[in-house]
Parts: C-alpha cells; sequence; structure tokens
C-alpha cells in the first residue's frame, strides 16, 4: 500500500507540466528510442507513461516493446502520439542471439502486414555476439524493411563505421536508424557513415551517462565542438531519442524493475540544453521534423 502510494507521488511530480528555460510552453519533440518492457509495467503503468509524455512535451514517440506486442499497449492509449515499431526479441535475452533465430523473419513479415507496425527495432549488432550482417536471417529482416518501407533501429559497437556502411550500401532501400550514433564512435567516424549512405540516419540517445554522453555534451552542456560541427553538417539526419532503461549498471536485468520511464523527463531536458544553442531552424529538424519525416508523420 505505501510503495503504491510513493509511487504515485512520484508520477504525479514527473508529469508536472514544464516549461523551458524562458518560462515559455515547451517546444514539441520527438522521442525516437522508447522501450516499453514487461519490468516497466511494475513501476510504471501505461496511463502513466503516456502522460509522462504527453507533459514533457513528446508529439511523436516511436515505442519499441519486449515483448513486441506491448508496443500497441502505448499506441492505443494515445494513437495520435505513439509510433509502434516491432521489437525482434520476446525475452530480453534474445538482444543476442535473434539472428539465429529461423521463426525471426516471418514473425516480423506477419507483424508488418499486419499493419499495426511502422518499423522494426531496436536490432542490437555488436561485435563479439553478432559479427556477419550477410548473416541470411539479418539480411532478410532487412530486406523485408525494405519490402514495407519501414525505418530499422540499429544499435552498432564496433571501432571503426565500416561495418555499418558495409550493410547500408549492401541494403540502399532500407532506411536505417542508427541508435546512439554508433555508441562509441568519434563523429568522423559518424560524418563518414553519413556521407556514403543515404538511407542512414542517426539518432542522439541520453540514457547512458559514460558513454552516450559524455562522449559528446562538455561539462557545461554544450555540444562539443566537433560534435556541433557534426550536428550542423547534417542536420537533416539528426534525431532524439531517450532509451527509456533505467539502471544501466546491468544489462537487461530480470529481477529488478525498470524505472527507465521516470528518468525521462532528465534524459529529454538533457536534449532540450544543447537543442536550444543550435540555430532554431536546426534545432527544429533535430528536435522534430526530421522524425516526422523519416516515420511518415
Amino acid at each position: 500500500m505505501l510503495r503504491a502510494l510513493l509511487n504515485a507521488i512520484l508520477i504525479t511530480l514527473l508529469v508536472w507540466p514544464l516549461a523551458g528555460q524562458s518560462g515559455q510552453p515547451l517546444l514539441p519533440l520527438a522521442d525516437v528510442h522508447l522501450h516499453w518492457k514487461w519490468n516497466q509495467k511494475e513501476v510504471t503503468t501505461p496511463a502513466q507513461a503516456i502522460e509522462i509524455l504527453k507533459h514533457n512535451g513528446v508529439s511523436l514517440a516511436v515505442v519499441t516493446g519486449t515483448p513486441p506486442e506491448l508496443a500497441l499497449e502505448l499506441e492505443e492509449l494515445a494513437p495520435e502520439m505513439v509510433v509502434p515499431i516491432y521489437g525482434i526479441y520476446r525475452i530480453s535475452e534474445e538482444w543476442s542471439t535473434w539472428h539465429r533465430d529461423p521463426t525471426l523473419v516471418g514473425r516480423v513479415r506477419q507483424a508488418l502486414a499486419s499493419g499495426q507496425y511502422r518499423g522494426v527495432g531496436e536490432v542490437h549488432m555488436i561485435g563479439g555476439f553478432i559479427s556477419d550482417w550477410k548473416n541470411p536471417v539479418i539480411a532478410e529482416l532487412f530486406q523485408l524493411a525494405a519490402e514495407f518501407d519501414v525505418p530499422v533501429l540499429v544499435h552498432t559497437e564496433f571501432s571503426r563505421a565500416n561495418y555499418v556502411i558495409g550493410f547500408c550500401q549492401a541494403h540502399p532501400k532500407t532506411r536505417f536508424l542508427w541508435a546512439h550514433a554508433g555508441s562509441i564512435l568519434p563523429p568522423e567516424e559518424v560524418a563518414r557513415s553519413l556521407d556514403a549512405c543515404d538511407n542512414l540516419w542517426v539518432e542522439l540517445s541520453a540514457r547512458d551517462p559514460w558513454r552516450h554522453v559524455a562522449r559528446q555534451i562538455d561539462d557545461d552542456g554544450s555540444l562539443k565542438p566537433e560534435w556541433r560541427r557534426l550536428v550542423l553538417g547534417y542536420a537533416d539526419r539528426f534525431m532524439i531519442g531517450s532509451d527509456t532503461v533505467w539502471p544501466v549498471e546491468r544489462l537487461n536485468p530480470w529481477d529488478e524493475p525498470d524505472t527507465g520511464w521516470q528518468e525521462l523527463p532528465r534524459f529529454l531536458s538533457f536534449h532540450r540544453g544543447w537543442l536550444d544553442e543550435l540555430p532554431t531552424d536546426i534545432a527544429n529538424k533535430i528536435r522534430f521534423e526530421n522524425a516526422r519525416m523519416l516515420f511518415k508523420q
């Protein structure tokens, strides 16, 4: 009883209407990297998740579910806001084994053919776990996305951009959204990828403070000069996301609730800080317009 009361108080604080630094209402934004997982529902209800989005200025929310059908729960509550994409993991452990699943392509085809999902992902392709993008399951998945003309949210972690360039060029009709700007890559490698692949877009997710934030942001919250040059130079290709998974000290913990949605106001406030420093037209593209174009909203 006490836990439920405390949780209700916390959610109330999280959805309290926010304002920007000027005191004006928050500008609408698109969050293109949201998770809705089985263990998030232990601490946040679907209705509370939608309220958190609304009161933090999110007008377009790209949601992947684990298991995949969970994304439809949020869309049902806010169809004008939520864009469900098909999460390929039925259980969390599949993030490292999905490329060996002979049923995957059939499941994804059925999901996309239903018209309920408008993308695929998040798809983890990390060195040491999944090393060959020529794998038939991976190749067929990317071809399927091109067939249904939906984006694929991909998460790669390699020391150079060659890997993502390889599969983007091998599947030129597939639209790829690159999570965390390649996670560990320097801006010059991200630029090389964008130059090589006109079917590649990039999102900056704010969840992980020691990789996905610290490498891009100075201590004062400003974009580092090399990242600012990158963002300004490819303003039509960048978007923002929150990657609502927390805590992140352990990978996919099954024995504790995921409080990522309760961290979302902090994640989005981080993005608003550096976006406010950009020219208005460029900030608007990254904040909302690019996502609307990619997901055809």
